[in-house]
């Protein structure tokens, strides 16, 4: 493998030097710094978000996407982050494992689905277990009017975005936001 962290050093290295800027996901950003005609590294300090939703609400889930990374976050939606030829259920599995703040997003059609949303609900759910017991992990919000799960009703609040999407949007993001900055005051 070091030969393999090489060839990538090499490949950002070339990428900087011919002007552009190299994003790693999850890690951060190399740019050119021209005071030290060297490379500049950013790292990715914003929230990660992991939203999840049915394909048949994908254009609500891109305006939530959208709508995040304009607030200042790092969302992962797998219309966006996938890339060709990678093993998509293991890359979500560690999308969500890898997150600060899980989104499942619930409509009519999310809660009677079987398969991929309540799969990945559930990894959610465990991986939420594991963190401390101070840290709000699961953040749902609704597209439409539904009943959201007894097991999720019972224990997170939601917020809705149908009724007000930009006024539940600042809501989601403040209540985020909050939750971020209490976690790093405690570590």
């Amino acid at each position: 493998m070091p030969e393999m962290a090489e060839l990538l050093a090499a490949v950002v290295r070339q990428c900087v030097k011919e002007g552009h800027r190299v994003r790693i996901d999850g890690l951060g950003t190399f740019t050119g710094n021209d005071q030290h005609l060297g490379l500049q590294f950013i790292a990715e300090s914003a929230p990660r978000i992991f939203i999840a939703y049915v394909i048949e609400d994908a254009e609500y889930a891109q305006r939530l996407y959208t709508d995040l990374e304009t607030a200042g976050f790092n969302p992962w939606l797998d219309k966006r982050k996938l890339m060709p030829g990678q093993n998509w259920k293991l890359a979500i599995e560690r999308a969500i494992k890898r997150s600060d703040i899980f989104i499942p997003c619930f409509s009519k059609t999310s809660i009677r689905k079987r398969g991929q949303f309540p799969h990945e609900l559930r990894v959610a759910l465990q991986t939420g277990k594991k963190l401390p017991l101070d840290d709000s992990f699961i953040y749902p919000v609704r597209f439409e009017e539904c009943e959201v799960p007894a097991r999720i009703q019972s224990t997170y609040q939601y917020i809705d975005l149908f009724s007000d999407w930009e006024g539940g949007i600042n809501k989601l993001a403040d209540a985020i936001w909050r939750e971020f900055g209490q976690r790093l005051s405690r570590y």
